[in-house]
């Protein structure tokens, strides 16, 4: 018989014997067990392996500094002329600082700053010309007295050193270190903490027509063996978060798929981060072609996401994702901080 894969199934109203997934706010009375070559059966979450119930429950370190004891909000920086959502409305200095204090008092509590667009189809910029969008904008913010985290959204050893530099705090990297291989020998040699997240294939390519035998345990798999690499190379399994990668070389199907089995990613043993904000699936499901309009699908999938216990929201709408929150959690009498 195949591997077992172990998916809780979250609930917010514990009962008897339920476990608390990754010490924040959502627990599980039953677990799914996932084969390749079986139908699925449920269990309870006292019988899932003590390895795996290990993985599942331990708390999650802290993410440069941030405590993840309840979902966090990333905000998203773009300072590319081509972003899918964004692209050119922050691409100044002036524009960028500015945007980043205003996602900064509407809530955000990281931010994540990329110079290079990855939306389907767009192509490799020269790294000079990465570090120039990010690493003035990043020390223009320390200069500027601002403290909190912020990320770095390169797949560029090159890129993420000059953002170090310049007074980043982590690494969130769309080819999960596979791009560039200085990658992982920075993020252990600085300290820091790095998003790896799953993506099949180069962003040129990665639409044209992505295949998965089943895609939930395939990107599982795949983001289990790039952790392993990474921890086996001396990164602590604490400084990684995983990300499924939503749209990055998936379909609809695949997207969704992703998104109801999330908890699945719990048995990495690692935070995981979501960055599913204005993507093209939520504009198809709603029927909504403009990206800047799709906020309220964005929150939806941001409060399932949520709801699945996933600790960090990636987001363009900070104000109205913080207030959906606020509104979540006192809601759902889930306990946060």
């Amino acid at each position: 018989m195949s591997r077992a894969y172990y998916r809780p199934i979250p609930t917010l109203t514990p009962g008897a014997g339920a476990l608390r997934l990754a010490g924040g706010w959502v627990w599980c009375d039953g677990v799914e067990v996932l084969r390749r070559d079986a139908a699925a059966v449920l269990i309870p979450a006292g019988e899932v392996p003590a390895e795996m119930r290990a993985r599942l429950t331990a708390p999650r370190a802290p993410v440069a500094g941030l405590a993840l004891d309840r979902p966090r909000l990333m905000g998203i920086l773009n300072t590319t002329p081509d972003s899918f959502s964004d692209g050119g409305r922050f691409d100044g200095l002036g524009a960028a600082v500015a945007h980043a204090g205003l996602m900064r008092a509407q809530g955000a509590e990281i931010l994540d700053i990329g110079g290079e667009s990855t939306r389907p189809g767009a192509r490799e910029i020269p790294v000079p010309e990465e570090i120039e969008r990010t690493a003035p904008v990043i020390a223009a913010l320390r200069a500027g007295g601002v403290r909190m985290p912020i990320s770095i959204d390169t797949r560029k050893a090159a890129v993420a050193a000059a953002a170090l530099d310049a007074g980043a705090d982590m690494i969130n990297d769309v080819s999960a270190f596979g791009f560039d291989p200085e990658m992982g020998p920075l993020a252990r040699k600085r300290g820091v903490p790095a998003c790896l997240m799953h993506a099949r294939g180069a962003p040129e390519t990665m639409q044209n027509d992505p295949r998965y035998d089943a895609v939930l345990l395939d990107v599982y798999d795949a983001l289990e063996d790039r952790i392993a690499a990474q921890e086996a190379a001396g990164l602590p399994r604490s400084h990684i978060l995983a990300d499924p990668g939503i749209g990055f070389g998936k379909t609809l199907d695949h997207n969704l798929a992703l998104l109801r089995g999330l908890s699945l990613f719990h048995g990495l043993g690692c935070a995981i981060l979501l960055g599913a904000s204005r993507k093209s699936f939520i504009g198809t499901l709603s029927a909504t072609p403009q990206a800047a309009d799709r906020v309220a699908g964005s929150v939806a999938v941001a409060l399932h996401g949520a709801a699945q216990g996933v600790q960090v929201l990636r987001v363009h709408d900070v104000e109205a994702t913080r207030q959906a929150l606020a509104l979540w959690a006192p809601l759902t009498q889930i306990e946060t901080g």
